[in-house]
């Protein structure tokens, strides 16, 4: 139990970047943060640290400053029926227990209080479509994709856009699009082939659309907002945050957009106005929002779009802005997003597939 405890803990002074890191590391999805004396002083989750960086735009500060510091927690000897009370009412699957010295001796887990009598909360159903864009040539990845579609490229023993629909349908989405046009029929005959329990519809471009232009189909066949993501990547995300974050903002486009750092290997130096340096930062590390290539777009969103014409995502935003539109930014972890079209990250993603014997 203590070595499942010190891999949950994580000091208040951690910086949010590398807090952010052992989160994306954890099963559980929750750290708890404690002072230097090892005392509980909050717990972090991945809402907290997106918060955070929407609030104050920063990809940079220290945990306790942004962590949740009411934490819920019991003493010893507490009373079991009270924490499962605690647990059903609030949604928590794991609750500290603390010493008099407000010291962790112990976690109880959903399965610990429960075990096998309640399930744990599922996740929850989206009743949204998703659009997956896998008409281009993905010219990165060649030689693979002269004789493949970037989408069928195998990850394990399945491909790309299998595992991007098996992301879905964890949370119970079932229709699905798919816009077609570089080696479309391979594509088709492959999920024929599959006969797949869910359904695949297909958003035929006769000539390259960009990489929003196929969504103008679905004027008047959607309802509500759609899920658009491009063939090649996976994020690893709690799709039902996502879609309540696009809505509670009143979004009319949501950018998913992941964490990145870039180390630069030298000092960079620092000078005023004269020219006189004034420090030299040695070998800092730069962190950005990158797109990740996944959108959530209201249904009237697409009626911006030009009939059969290339255009692309960043063109339809540009249109919501000018029309004075909210477009948001979901944040994710920088281990959350795998983009596969790109021979080193899909290398990188590759070794985290094994074929089965």
């Amino acid at each position: 139990m203590r070595a499942r405890i010190e891999k949950l803990l994580v000091s208040r002074s951690v910086s949010l970047h590398a807090a952010l890191e052992k989160l994306e590391e954890t099963e559980e999805k929750i750290l708890f943060v404690v002072d230097d004396t090892g005392r509980l002083y909050g717990t972090l989750t991945d809402g907290d640290v997106r918060r955070w960086i929407l609030a104050k735009g920063s990809l940079d500060g220290e945990i306790a400053n942004l962590c949740n510091a009411r934490p819920k927690f019991v003493d010893e000897g507490y009373d079991l029926n009270v924490i499962k009370v605690t647990m059903l009412e609030n949604n928590i699957l794991c609750i500290p227990v603390l010493d008099t010295g407000r010291k962790i001796v112990e976690l109880l887990f959903w399965e610990d209080v429960f075990g096998n009598k309640v399930p744990q909360p599922r996740k929850e159903t989206l009743a949204v479509p998703v659009v997956i864009m896998a008409g281009g040539a993905g010219s990165r990845l060649d030689p693979f994709t002269r004789v493949l579609p970037k989408a069928l490229v195998p990850l394990g023993a399945k491909t790309v856009i299998e595992l991007i629909i098996d992301s879905f349908l964890a949370h119970g989405v079932s229709a699905f699009y798919i816009s077609v046009f570089n080696k479309s029929r391979i594509i088709k005959a492959y999920f024929d082939e599959l006969s797949p329990p869910y359904t695949v519809s297909y958003l035929e471009e006769d000539r390259p659309l960009g990489t929003s232009g196929a969504l103008r189909g679905l004027v008047g066949r959607v309802k509500g907002p759609l899920v658009v993501t491009n063939c090649d990547v996976l994020i690893k995300a709690d799709y039902s945050k996502l879609i309540h974050f696009h809505r509670d903002n009143r979004n009319k486009l949501t950018l998913v957009a992941s964490v990145r750092s870039y180390p630069i290997p030298y000092g960079i130096c620092e000078i005023d106005s004269s020219g006189r340096l004034t420090r030299i930062n040695e070998k800092p590390e730069l962190r950005f929002l990158v797109n990740t290539g996944m959108y959530v777009v209201e249904e009237e969103a697409l009626q911006l779009i030009p009939e059969r014409q290339l255009f692309h995502v960043t063109d339809l935003i540009a249109k919501l802005t000018e029309r004075g539109d909210r477009v948001g930014v979901f944040p994710v972890g920088e281990k959350s997003w795998s983009d596969t079209g790109e021979w080193a990250e899909y290398k990188k993603t590759l070794s985290q597939f094994t074929l089965p014997d």
